[in-house]
């Protein structure tokens, strides 16, 4: 671990990792990521908060249902392969080029059968809206630039990320500046739509830049149709898993604006993106631990669950040290960013923090079923999520309004992440483990 990062810590956290080599590179790598991640909730949220200022309600819940709408299709360009690409490339590095350059070609081919599926699809739903067609084709322009995320997950895989963070961290502070700009000029909401789909392209060319720097092109990635066929078969039910859990944690904007209406999908979408830009340390954590996992996984069974129970306590630990402040703070913190037209969000936002707890475990628990290769188990738990959910917010909605998503969010998170472990014999274990980590959540 880089020294410049040791000595912020406390001495008694100093002297624990002291000598633990693999807890020291995680910090190392996890301290650049969570450098990116703080810069954008600091810059972010300020310019966000004034942003939803300056649009109201109302537009904001027009970018928030174009985006949520988008978002439901982008995930299919993604075709299930994260977590495989990365499995293959920790196993083979050897054939690492080959394994990037054949990812690559298939996002790219899905981001383009996407944006179709997304034009066509709307044209469907709503004939005669042609404000929200016009959003939304903007808005979906951003999945054309998907296919560089493959990148990314060679960042990930090698437990790195400093010159990705700063490539990352330089294009979203020129899109910040944009914004700003718009602001001042009193921009319409497509203006902040094609601001979005910037941020998404030069984020794109910082990753090239960032894999440049560590003395890699591109240009050195092959192309094996045998591979990509193979990526294919292990991944599809890790795509529908993703488009599944997609469904259940976005689809709730979605019904939000049709069946309560724009306003109503503006105001809860700020508590949503509020507890929405703390998922970076769960994410991070997750990114960064799970090839060590993959390595326990190969050496013995022993050292493969005291990581992952490690994992699950660090997630545990993370959710309390989100929750309970913001909890605290949420009466105060949204009126006073985003005006007194928002004030509804508060208790939308109390319950949506809470509910990202059992959302950590899911996402860990996701990584443990890959590692175990239980990818139709993966599915089946995500279809039963994704069916519950959606019928929670179908019944609750018209009658709560995004109260009532945030309801059904809580009954279904807890039941797909934790509750479904103990009625399912392979999942006891981990269900365990999720129970102890939630009494006696440990930092390590």
């Amino acid at each position: 671990m880089n020294a410049s990062w040791t000595k912020y810590l406390p001495k008694a956290l100093r002297e624990r990792i002291e000598g633990q080599q693999q807890l020291k590179k995680i910090i190392g790598t996890s301290g650049w990521l969570f450098s990116e991640k703080i810069i954008r909730i600091l810059f972010g949220f300020t310019v966000g908060a004034w942003t939803a200022r300056y649009l109201g309600p109302d537009r904001i819940g027009q970018l928030s249902y174009a985006a949520s709408f988008v978002g439901l299709f982008a995930i299919i360009s993604q075709l299930g392969l994260d977590s495989i690409v990365i499995r293959n490339i920790v196993h083979d590095p050897s054939d690492s080029n080959k394994t990037l350059g054949s990812t690559f070609i298939l996002k790219l081919i899905g981001s383009v059968v996407v944006f179709g599926l997304i034009m066509i699809t709307i044209y469907l739903l709503r004939p005669d809206d042609k404000a929200t067609h016009l959003i939304v084709a903007i808005t979906a322009i951003g999945t054309l630039f998907h296919a560089f995320s493959t990148i990314d997950l060679w960042f990930q895989s090698q437990v790195l990320a400093r010159y990705a963070a700063w490539g990352r961290i330089s294009a979203f502070l020129a899109i910040t500046v944009v914004k700003v700009c718009l602001i001042l000029l009193k921009a319409p909401v497509t203006a902040f739509a094609w601001a979005g789909v910037a941020d998404v392209a030069l984020g794109s060319i910082g990753l090239i830049i960032a894999y440049r720097a560590y003395g890699f092109k591109i240009s050195s990635w092959s192309i094996s149709w045998a591979m990509s066929v193979n990526l294919l078969r292990n991944s599809w039910p890790l795509l529908f898993s993703d488009l599944l859990i997609f469904i259940y944690m976005r689809i709730d904007k979605i019904m939000i604006g049709d069946m309560a209406g724009n306003t109503e999908l503006g105001i809860y979408s700020i508590a949503a993106y509020i507890t929405e830009i703390l998922y970076f340390i769960p994410t991070i954590i997750a990114a960064t631990l799970f090839p060590s996992i993959i390595e326990a996984k190969n050496q013995n069974e022993e050292l493969f669950y005291s990581r992952l129970q490690r994992f699950y306590n660090l997630m545990a630990f993370a959710g309390y040290c989100i929750a309970v402040p913001v909890t605290v703070l949420a009466g105060w913190l949204i009126p006073f960013f985003f005006g007194a037209s928002y004030s509804r969000a508060v208790p939308m936002l109390i319950g949506l923090v809470w509910v990202s707890t059992f959302i950590h475990f899911m996402i860990a628990r996701s990584y443990f079923l890959t590692a175990m290769n239980w990818t139709r188990l993966h599915l089946i738990i995500d279809v039963i999520g994704c069916l519950l959910s959606v019928t929670l917010y179908y019944l609750l909605i018209p009658r709560y309004g995004g109260m009532g998503a945030v309801i059904a969010s809580c009954i279904a998170y807890w039941f797909v992440t934790h509750g479904i472990c103990f009625l399912y014999r392979p999942l006891f274990r981990t269900g365990v483990m999720m129970t102890k980590a939630l009494l006696y959540p440990k930092f390590w």
